[in-house]
């Protein structure tokens, strides 16, 4: 029995879930998800929750029991809340700023980098070396941080390039003489 799968999704006030077969939507005031079903799981609605269970007895409705669980909890809480990551560059002459649509970071490169936001995320700069990027879907919100950070990485001699915020970086000694 899966510990996580067999919690229900509590549905907050404002938010509306329809199941249609294999096909999930939330709505809530930030926007609107969608989600397909695996076929070795099955959902309902039920009052303020939504039940996963797997369909079947087989190892992978097993597994994508919870999984499915924790998809469908983070769609409620996106259309909800919506999810923030934030971002911290750190070095000498490395700064972000927004360009239309798109962030223009300039990280020691002999070039700007340009990235172009995608849509449904929203992303601000704020004294040009924090960012917040802001969004409904997790995933997608995680993903876009994570393609900012690895333009540069934090170094680990001087923990110079973009970094999440609060992450520790284990600096080395350098040279000795």
């Amino acid at each position: 029995m899966s510990r996580i799968g067999k919690n229900p999704v509590v549905v907050p006030n404002g938010v509306t879930v329809e199941i249609n077969g294999s096909n999930v939507k939330a709505k809530g005031p930030k926007g609107e998800l969608t989600m397909d079903l695996h076929s070795e799981v099955s959902a309902k609605v039920e009052g303020n929750n939504v039940i996963v269970a797997p369909a079947t007895n087989s190892r992978i409705a097993k597994s994508m029991w919870a999984t499915t669980r924790s998809l469908i909890n983070n769609m409620v809480v996106g259309v909800n809340e919506g999810f923030t990551k934030k971002l911290e560059i750190k070095g000498v002459g490395y700064r972000a700023q927004m360009s239309g649509k798109d962030i223009v970071l300039q990280l020691g490169f002999s070039h700007e980098v340009k990235y172009p936001v995608p849509e449904g995320i929203s992303v601000t700069v704020d004294k040009n070396v924090n960012i917040a990027i802001t969004g409904t879907d997790k995933q997608k919100v995680g993903q876009v941080a994570a393609e900012i950070v690895s333009f540069r990485p934090p170094e680990p001699y001087k923990g110079k390039g973009v970094r999440y915020e609060g992450e520790e970086i284990m600096l080395k000694e350098g040279k000795k003489k």
